[in-house]
């Protein structure tokens, strides 16, 4: 037997690639990577993993979460956005010390992996000193995610005679410090969660989209929320040459008809979180202005302050709340319920899968099950009482599935969750942590 080859055997397999499903299917694994998807594969050597009764998936893409907030998990429930700015950066953030970033990013990049996510772009905006991006990166590399590190920068009520932050250039020196202590990290990856144009003046967006291009970083930002402090900050930009494919749009709902369009034509990603943007007044997810131009967002969690970090519920609220959308467009066009559903099911899948990967410009390493590709996937148990009969994978994945059906993920070929439980850790001492730490800041603001 080769420890280093694993074969997964026996399962339903939906690659999300050109392959297509395999009604029953072998996934052979050697090392990091796939090797071999096909309806039966021979390999002697290699440890066999029973995944008869599963349904196998690429591992989900979470494309946009502060990781940094797992330990206020709940507390922004019942908060809309202007509360959430007024309670969170300029409150409950401004207490953090290294050491809360670190157990928090920890744990909430550990619950990840539990809920079948293997990527997770961890946009930390709440570090103001190197010490805090160590603990939150330590964090990351600790739990065995795969990560994207968008070193961001933190967003206090400016105090009299301090420059307010959306005047402040992103910290180049610290980007590059990161980027040179991190350099050649197969999980791990570093871009920039910058300020943009609607949150920051003229010069410090130009500053800060300079700094990416030259550093060939993705710079990602929001999108939306109040009256933009630069309005014509993206025309600016543009003209200057500053727009890409490295680009990141999270929400988004300030954007115009045209700036979008222009945007999508210009190969600019956009990461939504549906069920955020919904609870907290952001407005309707782009979904339906981006499918209309023949794009598709990537999704992420967001906050778990608000809400649970599980991929596959973001998958489905945000397919549901698109569907209603345009159910009632046609209702109110044509007086009737519309013949078709106007989204499916493998598309709300691709969403947290491909989409994810597209948006880290990964879409050759992870996003789909294919032979050469990173072995990022995950194992869910289909022979249960909330699955069972299983007529279509996608849709029972997308639709019926929940975190109990999670039974094992692998990241770049190592099973970092097993039987429904995550291997290598003891979740005991490190939970204890996170409630001293949540406890310690709500208290400190007196919550």
């Amino acid at each position: 037997m080769n420890a280093a080859r694993t074969l997964v055997r026996g399962a339903t397999v939906v690659t999300m690639d050109a392959q297509g499903d395999l009604a029953r299917g072998d996934v052979l694994v050697t090392g990091d990577t796939i090797t071999a998807i096909e309806p039966v594969i021979i390999a002697d050597d290699a440890r066999v993993v029973d995944a008869r009764g599963c349904i196998v998936i690429p591992g989900l893409v979470n494309a946009h979460m502060h990781t940094w907030q797992t330990a206020l998990r709940g507390v922004a429930a019942n908060w809309t956005l202007l509360q959430y700015f007024k309670n969170m950066h300029a409150g409950l953030a401004t207490v953090f010390t290294p050491e809360d970033l670190h157990i928090a990013t920890l744990v909430g990049a550990l619950n990840q992996l539990n809920c079948g996510t293997t990527t997770l772009v961890d946009w930390c905006h709440n570090n103001p000193t190197p010490a805090h991006n160590d603990a939150a990166v330590a964090g990351l590399e600790q739990s065995g995610i795969r990560a994207a590190f968008f070193h961001g920068t933190p967003k206090p009520d400016p105090q009299p005679g301090q420059t307010p932050f959306w005047e402040q250039p992103h910290p180049r020196a610290e980007v590059e410090r990161l980027l040179k202590a991190h350099a050649g990290k197969p999980l791990l990856g570093i871009h920039a969660a910058v300020l943009g144009p609607h949150y920051a003046t003229l010069e410090v967006a130009m500053h800060d989209f300079r700094m990416a291009k030259e550093l060939g970083l993705i710079a990602s930002l929001h999108q939306g929320g109040g009256p933009a402090r630069t309005p014509d900050g993206w025309e600016r930009l543009d003209a200057a040459g500053l727009l890409g494919p490295h680009i990141n749009i999270v929400h988004g709902h300030a954007l115009s008809d045209a700036q979008l369009a222009r945007f999508c034509e210009l190969g600019m990603s956009f990461s939504a979180a549906a069920e955020s943007e919904m609870s907290q007044g952001h407005g309707h997810p782009l979904t339906g202005r981006l499918r209309a131009l023949g794009r598709a967002p990537s999704l992420g969690v967001d906050l778990e302050s608000v809400m649970s970090g599980d991929m596959l519920s973001q998958a489905r609220i945000a397919l549901g709340i698109q569907r209603s959308l345009d159910n009632v467009a046609h209702r109110e066009a044509h007086g009737s319920i519309p013949p078709t559903s106007t989204i499916t099911t493998r598309e709300a899948l691709a969403w947290v899968t491909l989409e994810g990967a597209r948006m880290l410009g990964q879409q050759d390493r992870i996003g789909s099950l294919a032979p050469g590709k990173q072995a990022d996937l995950v194992v869910i148990r289909a022979d249960t009482l909330n699955m069972q009969p299983v007529h279509d994978p996608v849709s029972a994945v997308v639709m019926q599935a929940s975190l109990a059906n999670i039974d094992s993920v692998m990241v770049a070929g190592q099973w970092r969750k097993r039987d429904g439980r995550l291997q290598d850790v003891d979740i005991t001492p490190l939970l204890d942590q996170l409630r001293a730490s949540g406890q310690k800041i709500t208290q400190a603001m007196g919550l």
